[in-house]
């Protein structure tokens, strides 16, 4: 074991302003704030960070336009932080700051960085759930609820112009194991000490998809939350709040079987509250999502035009002998 997961985020933005009130009323918890910034923690100990573009902490890369623009990954002990930046070294130029944390730019022009991480054991308790004939929850009501709390970054997503080969690059000098493939769409990877189904998905930035242009963008963040009430109590508040509603509104994903509740953000792209994602290990099969649309929804509040017809079943086990020379 080595990364076990994303130990903060940090966020590229034009208003820095409305971006820190984005995220406190996402339920983050802010840690310092002023004009220049504002700095948010999580349950795990993990953090999000939001300044101006211009500011001198934003790392120069090959991203474009506003969002997460950098990425620094948790490890687990300083010898496996150690172990690898020694394999790294070959390949890219390693930058260590008085933090400890160590930075450098993928070959695809994402700027990431590795420090050890101390994560704390988050304690969930989402409640049981009944069905007929089936009593987990007796003389129990649910929890009222009255905020969202997001207890983990779950994943980051990034469209990029040759995503087999930047996944390639994750798989071959940082340990992630492939968890899904999604024909034409993109790549599933999972951090080795993590159960999350995947870390960071590696979109198609030439896929036929809304605001894919070929560039390397960032598309965006998941935060990990209990069960569905959270996600629902989450996107009421926003709602009040005065931000824009999800534009598909309350799904679940079949590829990795999570609840999804995409927000547009100020900050860049999407902020996603997200719940009871598959969780897996080495022993998992990845799998080839012929009909990406079939991975893509089991289900949505509000069906997109693109997803009007129901989607062949079109998934098998995913048998991989080097990288697929098709990325349309």
């Amino acid at each position: 074991m080595a990364i076990i997961g994303i130990a903060s985020l940090l966020y590229g933005v034009d208003d820095v302003a409305a971006c820190t009130r984005f995220f406190d009323d996402f339920g983050l918890k802010p840690a310092a704030s002023d004009k220049d910034g504002g700095d948010f923690s999580l349950a795990d100990g993990s953090e999000v960070m939001v300044r101006a573009l211009d500011d001198a902490a934003i790392p120069a890369s090959g991203v474009n336009g506003i969002g997460v623009r950098e990425v620094i990954w948790g490890v687990d002990t300083a010898e496996n932080l150690s172990a690898l930046c020694d394999r790294l070294s070959d390949v890219v130029e390693l930058a260590k700051s008085d933090d400890g944390v160590v930075r450098f730019l993928t070959p695809c022009g994402l700027p990431m960085g590795l420090k050890v991480f101390n994560k704390k054991p988050n304690v969930s308790s989402p409640d049981p759930v009944n069905a007929p004939d089936r009593i987990n929850r007796l003389n129990i009501h649910r929890r009222w609820r009255d905020r969202a709390r997001p207890k983990a970054i779950g994943h980051v997503v990034f469209a990029v112009p040759n995503f087999w080969e930047s996944f390639g690059f994750f798989e071959k000098y940082l340990d992630f194991r492939l968890s899904d493939y999604q024909r034409g769409f993109g790549v599933y990877a999972r951090c080795d000490g993590s159960r999350h189904h995947h870390n960071i998905f590696f979109l198609n930035a030439n896929a036929k998809l809304e605001g894919m242009d070929g560039k390397t963008r960032f598309h965006h963040a998941n935060f990990s939350v209990e069960d569905i009430d959270e996600i629902m109590i989450g996107a009421n508040h926003m709602t009040r709040c005065g931000w824009e509603k999800s534009h598909l509104g309350l799904g679940r994903h079949r590829v990795d079987s999570a609840l999804f509740y995409y927000i547009p953000c100020p900050a860049g792209g999407e902020a996603e509250y997200g719940a009871d994602g598959d969780a897996i290990d080495d022993d998992w099969v990845p799998r080839e999502w012929i009909n990406p649309l079939f991975g893509y929804l089991t289900f949505a509040h509000n069906v997109p035009p693109f997803l009007m017809e129901e989607q062949d079943w079109a998934v098998r086990y995913y048998k991989k002998s080097g990288f697929e020379p098709d990325e349309n």
